[in-house]
């Protein structure tokens, strides 16, 4: 017998905390899990496929899923749009899938509206000058966007207390480690757990 539905998981944090990173690694040791691909409007970088990291695409086909009512959330980050697609996610979810979902501060407190027994999980860096350091070793971004993603990550910290836990990545096995922690204790609680109880 297996539950109905399966488990949102939110993943935050501010661009450079290594989210992706650790995602993957998480995703790797445990195939069973689902990762939401958001949609976007930021171009890819060199490292990314379309329909793996995000699905691209361009503002105006972006705004014409708004206006479909398309999206679960969508909100607008550092010039560029990211959003949720409804559809897909509820079919995880109604099979019973376990559902990875990595979106920003702003996205992320929308979902939680929605779907208020998502767990969520917000990353941090080690420190502030570490979470410096790794945007600018990115070679990607000019400096007054660096300097944006640095005030928008000020912003995101002072949110991480709405979050319900807080892994910091200092390494990433020992991040991925506590994600799949997170994921195994989520399970194993009553009332995810009330499905096994029978006489028979």
């Amino acid at each position: 017998m297996k539950e109905n539905k399966g488990r949102l998981f939110i993943l935050s944090g501010p661009s450079g905390a290594g989210k992706s990173t650790v995602i993957c690694e998480v995703l790797k040791r445990n195939p069973s899990l689902h990762f939401s691909v958001s949609y976007t409007t930021r171009p890819p970088r060199p490292e990314e496929r379309d329909g793996a990291q995000y699905y691209f695409v361009n503002r105006s086909d972006f705004e014409a899923m708004i206006a479909r009512n398309e999206f679960l959330e969508y909100t607008e980050y550092v010039g560029n749009y990211y959003g949720t697609s409804r559809p897909k996610m509820e079919a995880y979810l109604n099979a019973g899938t376990d559902v990875l979902l990595d979106i920003e501060v702003r996205g992320a407190s929308n979902v939680r509206a929605k779907i208020p027994e998502a767990v969520s999980i917000f990353f941090l860096p080690p420190s502030f000058v570490e979470l410096e350091r790794r945007l600018r070793a990115r070679n990607t971004d000019h400096e007054e966007k660096i300097a944006k993603r640095l005030q928008t990550a000020r912003e995101e910290y002072e949110k991480a207390r709405c979050y319900d836990y807080i892994v910091v990545n200092s390494d990433v096995n020992a991040a991925a480690r506590e994600v799949e922690a997170i994921i195994t204790a989520e399970r194993c609680k009553m009332a995810n757990r009330l499905y096994l109880i029978k006489e028979e």
